[in-house]
């Protein structure tokens, strides 16, 4: 067992030692110990804050994440929760992909106007038919 002290573990991760604190604050990660007023760390820690950093990319919350971990750190995935947060990234990338479309088409649309775009046109309505959710598609994964 390799214990490693904040510093090296902020070195290591790029995560600050403020969130360090506040990740064994909310239960996610733990400490070994103190040496001095430093606190020090298993080595584990790095595999527990890669996925931590994962599931947030991933856009689960902390209190999402902290359901991961067990008492003693090991892993606990609910695959139902993550099946459900793919579906939700799906539907995501789905609304993401038809914005980017509507962009690019935008921008190089030669209508005279985009109100005379039939394309333009066919966005306009998806959006106000709820088949693209505009502001949950420009705020991105939660």
């Amino acid at each position: 067992m390799t214990s490693l002290d904040i510093a090296d573990v902020v070195r290591r991760t790029g995560v600050p030692a403020s969130t360090l604190r506040y990740y064994e604050e909310r239960g996610l990660i733990a400490s070994t110990g103190r040496r001095g007023l430093r606190r020090q760390f298993d080595s584990s820690v790095l595999e527990q804050l890669a996925l931590i950093s994962l599931g947030r990319t991933a856009g689960f919350s902390l209190d999402d994440i902290v359901l991961v971990f067990g008492p003693q750190g090991e892993l606990r995935v609910d695959r139902a929760l993550l099946t459900g947060k793919a579906d939700e990234l799906d539907r995501t990338i789905s609304q993401m992909t038809a914005v980017r479309d509507g962009l690019r088409h935008a921008a190089a649309c030669p209508a005279p106007s985009h109100a005379e775009c039939p394309s333009f046109r066919r966005i306009l309505l998806g959006v106000m038919a709820g088949e693209i959710d505009v502001a949950e598609a420009m705020s991105g994964p939660k």
